[in-house]
């Protein structure tokens, strides 16, 4: 199955150096075996690969050099710098990596004008518009997540079984690679405390509390799993409403079928990964940035998400499972945001409606089968 990023990394190959990050077996390896082109694929984890990554002898007559997991290697950005300072692009060079890019930045070396990054993540709907049913998709991903495997698999058993060795690699692999992290045990229970807690906001001083750890050390943990791609962080906006708007941030799972919640959480997390993931690809393509964010105030009006394009409101959303009535938060919104469009995402429902104060309401499958910011 042909991914969508598949086709903007071929164009920019050979004119920058193009990484591609995202979680553990979201398709980054696949993506770059399906080239049509003769590969080198180097993998940082192989350690016969190691030695020739490090000496820079790869087969420079390759038309395509694939460097896997190279983030591992301290000073990694010194050495793509200096190759494509001396050497272009050419042979051109894909970087792949299951670590943020945040990573990368701290090393100190500066990859600035050498590169194109492309963010890739599991299947949502719009990537597989055309292959089924915009619905079907959305249920799949709510029961199986959007993980390549375990969603062609279509078998709730078996994403349960690939799921505890998905994150196992993870945990006792990345974090001791690239963070440093020895509290494995803790972590894990972490984990299974967000998976609890999506759509909610986050207190780190209750749920230190029931890790019995410091706050500051919980904060610090779920900062390393936003950067190995297990969740996502949703923060607050608070632009012309800063005083009234809480500031724990919401956290949301790259694998939907992780959270616990089978129903409107569920729901919630899919809507989440289709957003972040529309907002990334527009950016990662046009270079304008994007951030998603939610709404809410001390006084109890919330709305799930908002997008912000120039720090201005753009998009304003509420999520539910079956409830057609209209949120009764976006008529306190709606003079704070007048320009954004204010929709409603139900998934049992087939039928679009609007009102004349402007709110518009939408089955969520079919919304997010063409949503593009």
């Amino acid at each position: 199955m042909q991914r969508e990023l598949s086709a903007l990394i071929e164009r920019d190959l050979g004119n920058k150096i193009v990484l591609l990050t995202g979680p553990r077996q979201s398709g980054k390896t696949w993506i770059s075996r399906h080239f049509e082109r003769s590969t080198e694929y180097l993998s940082y984890d192989n350690p016969d690969h190691r030695e020739i990554i490090r000496s820079r002898s790869w087969n420079r007559r390759s038309e395509l050099v694939v460097l896997d997991e190279l983030h591992k290697i301290p000073g990694w950005t010194a050495l793509l710098k200096g190759v494509y300072d001396t050497e272009g692009a050419s042979p051109p060079l894909l970087v792949t990596g299951s670590a943020r890019l945040g990573i990368h930045r701290r090393t100190g070396e500066s990859l600035a004008g050498r590169f194109f990054h492309y963010r890739l993540h599991p299947f949502d709907v719009r990537e597989l518009v055309g292959s089924m049913e915009p619905r079907v998709v959305l249920e799949k991903i709510c029961t199986t997540g959007g993980f390549p495997e375990p969603f062609l698999a279509n078998d709730p058993m078996f994403h349960r079984r690939w799921r505890r060795t998905h994150l196992d690699v993870i945990l006792r692999q990345d974090l001791l690679d690239i963070a440093q992290v020895s509290d494995i045990r803790s972590i894990e229970l972490l984990v299974d405390l967000m998976r609890q807690r999506v759509g909610s906001p986050v207190s780190w001083a209750s749920i230190a509390r029931d890790l019995h750890r410091d706050p500051k050390t919980v904060k610090r943990w779920a900062d390393v799993l936003e950067d190995v791609y297990v969740v996502f962080p949703v923060r607050p906006w608070h632009r012309n409403v800063a005083r009234s708007i809480l500031k724990e941030p919401k956290y949301y799972f790259f694998d939907t079928a992780q959270v616990s919640d089978q129903g409107g959480a569920r729901l919630e997390n899919a809507v989440a990964c289709s957003l972040i993931k529309a907002l990334q690809h527009a950016e990662d393509t046009d270079g304008i940035p994007r951030s998603l964010h939610y709404l809410r105030t001390r006084d109890g009006h919330e709305l799930d998400f908002c997008v912000v394009q120039d720090n201005s409101v753009t998009h304003v959303f509420e999520v539910k499972t079956s409830d057609t009535s209209l949120s009764p938060a976006f008529s306190w919104f709606r003079s704070r945001f007048p320009d954004a469009r204010r929709i409603q995402l139900v998934a049992e429902t087939d039928r679009i409606r609007t009102w004349p104060s402007g709110e518009e309401l939408h089955p969520a499958a079919d919304f997010l089968a063409a949503f593009s910011p």
